[in-house]
C-alpha cells in the first residue's frame, strides 16, 4: 500500500529530528539497514515519544483528522455558513460516499500511521537498546505497544464495521501493522475480530510492565492503559468485562502530577468572581475561548492526545449543535459557557437555538477521566448495579452543574442507560465522542430504533435532512491508497 508507505516516509524526519540526528550528508539507509532509523540507546528510543499529542497531518484545513466532528447527530448546518465550509467538511456532513477527492490522503488515517511507525520501531528495537536496565526497556515496550493499540482503536472505529460479535471474523477493517519497515509494499485488510484481539492482546501484555507515574501526562502509563482497555471492551459489548479495567484505571492514577475533574461551577464562574480560567459572559460568548487549559496541562487528561478542531471551534459557524442536543442541559449546567449563540465578532446566530462550540482550536481525544468515569457509570446500570452507577453519575455532574440539579432520580434500568448516554453528549459535544458512541449503540437493541442524520437548512430556512445509512459507519480509502494496493477491497 504505496500510499501508506508514502505516509510513513513522511514521519522518518521527524523522527530523526525527536532523537537528536538532522543535517546528516548521508542517506539514513546507508548507514543503517533498511527500514531502521538511527536510534541505538535505551534513551533515544524514549525521545522517540515526544511530539505525539497532536494528530495533524499539515497546517491546511483539509489535513486535520477531525471527520469525526462532524459526524455527530449532536451537530447541524446552515446558511450563510454551510456554503463557505471546505468541501472535505460539507461531504462529511451530508454522509457522502467519498469524503476525498482521489487523489488525496485520507488525514484519519495519515496523521495516526505516522505515529504508528514510531510506536512499533520501538516496540521493535527497544529490548535490544544500549545503555538501559531491563526494567526501563520494558517499560518503553510496553508504553508503544499500548500506544499501538490507542492508534488502531481509532483506525478500527475509523474504517471497521462497528464490532458485532456476528460478523467480526468477516467484517474487514484496517490492515494489522507490527513493524516499521518503510520497504513494506502490501498491506491486507485485517478482520474486525482480529483488530480487536490485537488491542486486547498489546494492552494486556503491557498493563504489567507500565508505571503509574509518568513524566507527563502525555505518555502512556498504567491507568491510561487499563482506562483503554475497558473502553475497547465496552466497544464489544462486554461490560462485565470492561468493569475492573476502567476501576482499576481510577484506582491506578498518576500521584506525582494531578488527575482530578475541575469543577466548573468554579472554573467557568463569571470574570471577578472566582472563575479560574477567567470566563467572561460578555466577552467570551463574541469569540473563541482561548482560556480551557491545553491538553498537557489539563488535569481532567489521564493521557492525551489532541486534534485541530479546524473552524469547529473557534472562528466559523460551519457545525452548530442542534438545539435539540442544547436542550439537554440543565439551567446550572456551566458546560453551556462553552457553547454560544453568536457569531465570531457578536452577531446572533442565523439559526435559533442552535449554538457555536467557542472552547479554542483543539479537541482532545485522548484517554479523558470524564470519559472513564462515565463509561464505568454504563457498565454498572448496564449490569443491573443502578445505586452505584448513579452514585457515580451524580458525583460527576456535581462537577458541572449545582447540586440540585445534578440529581439522578431514574429507577429503571432502559431509561438510566439512556440518560447515561445523553450524559455523554452533553460532556463531549462537537468533540467526536459522539460519533463513537452512535457506531457502538448501532448494534445494542435498546438504541435500535434511533434514525440518525443531519439536518441542513438553506438561507430561506428549507430543510434539507442527511440521513446515515448503515455503510457510512466507515469512512472509505481514498482511490489513490486503493491504486497502491491491488486487490484491496474498499468499503462499500
Amino acid at each position: 500500500m504505496k500510499a501508506l508507505n508514502n505516509t510513513i516516509h513522511a514521519a522518518l524526519a521527524a523522527v530523526l529530528l525527536a532523537t537528536g540526528i538532522s543535517g546528516c550528508q548521508r542517506d539514513y539507509l546507508d548507514l543503517k539497514p533498511k527500514g531502521k532509523l538511527i536510534a541505538e540507546s535505551t534513551s533515544d528510543y524514549n525521545l522517540l515519544f515526544n511530539n505525539t499529542a497532536l494528530i495533524n497531518t499539515g497546517s491546511g484545513p483539509t489535513e486535520f483528522p477531525n471527520g469525526q466532528l462532524i459526524m455527530g447527530d449532536e451537530v447541524l448546518s446552515t446558511e450563510p455558513y454551510f456554503s463557505g465550509a471546505t468541501l472535505r467538511t460539507q461531504r462529511f456532513f451530508r454522509y457522502d460516499r467519498d469524503t476525498y477527492n482521489p487523489e488525496d490522503d485520507n488525514a484519519e488515517m495519515k496523521g495516526i500511521m505516522t505515529q504508528l511507525y514510531t510506536y512499533n520501531k520501538i516496540a521493535n528495537e527497544v529490548l535490544e537498546s544500549t545503555n538501559g536496565t531491563e526494567e526501563l526497556k520494558k517499560a518503553l515496550y510496553a508504553e508503544a505497544v499500548a500506544n499501538r493499540a490507542w492508534c488502531y482503536f481509532m483506525l478500527v472505529n475509523f474504517y471497521g464495521k462497528p464490532y458485532n460479535s456476528a460478523t467480526a471474523n468477516t467484517d474487514l477493517a484496517f490492515p494489522i501493522i507490527s513493524v516499521a519497515d518503510v520497504a513494506e509494499t502490501k498491506f491486507t485488510r485485517a478482520t474486525v475480530q482480529q483488530v480487536y484481539d490485537f488491542m486486547i492482546k498489546d494492552l494486556t501484555e503491557a498493563i504489567p510492565l507500565l508505571p503509574r507515574n509518568t513524566s507527563i501526562r502525555a505518555r502512556m502509563g498504567k491507568a491510561a492503559a487499563e482506562g483503554l482497555l475497558g473502553k475497547v471492551l465496552v466497544f464489544m459489548g462486554r461490560y462485565s468485562d470492561a468493569l475492573p479495567y476502567l476501576n482499576s484505571s481510577i484506582d491506578d492514577l498518576p500521584t506525582n502530577y494531578t488527575v482530578a475533574l475541575y469543577n466548573l461551577n468554579i472554573t467557568m464562574a463569571n470574570a471577578g468572581t472566582v472563575g479560574a480560567w477567567g470566563y467572561n459572559p460578555i466577552t467570551n460568548p463574541s469569540g473563541f475561548q482561548s482560556l480551557y487549559p491545553t491538553a498537557w496541562l489539563n488535569t481532567e487528561n489521564i493521557f492525551c492526545k489532541q486534534v485541530n478542531a479546524g473552524a469547529f471551534n473557534s472562528d466559523r459557524s460551519d457545525i452548530l449543535l442542534t438545539p435539540e442536543a442544547a436542550a439537554l442541559f440543565k439551567p446550572s449546567d456551566m458546560r453551556m459557557r462553552f457553547f454560544s449563540n453568536k457569531e465570531t465578532g457578536g452577531a446572533a446566530l442565523a439559526f435559533p437555538g442552535a449554538l457555536r462550540r467557542n472552547s479554542g482550536t483543539v479537541v482532545q481525544i485522548g484517554i479523558r477521566l470524564a470519559d472513564i468515569q462515565l463509561l464505568r457509570s454504563e457498565c454498572l446500570a448496564r449490569m443491573d448495579k443502578s445505586v452505584e452507577a448513579i452514585a457515580i453519575l451524580e458525583a460527576f455532574r456535581m462537577t458541572r452543574m449545582s447540586a440540585a440539579d445534578a440529581r439522578v432520580s431514574i429507577t429503571d434500568k432502559p431509561s438510566l442507560i439512556r440518560f447515561i448516554i445523553d450524559e455523554r453528549t452533553r460532556e463531549f459535544a462537537i468533540n467526536g465522542f459522539r460519533w463513537f458512541d452512535m457506531r457502538r449503540l448501532s448494534n445494542d437493541p435498546l438504541f435500535s430504533s434511533v434514525v440518525y442524520k443531519h439536518r441542513y437548512y438553506d438561507a430561506t430556512g428549507k430543510l434539507t435532512e442527511f440521513p446515515l445509512s448503515p455503510e457510512r459507519f466507515t469512512l472509505r480509502f481514498t482511490q489513490k491508497v486503493i491504486d497502491a494496493n491491488p486487490g484491496m477491497l474498499n468499503n462499500p
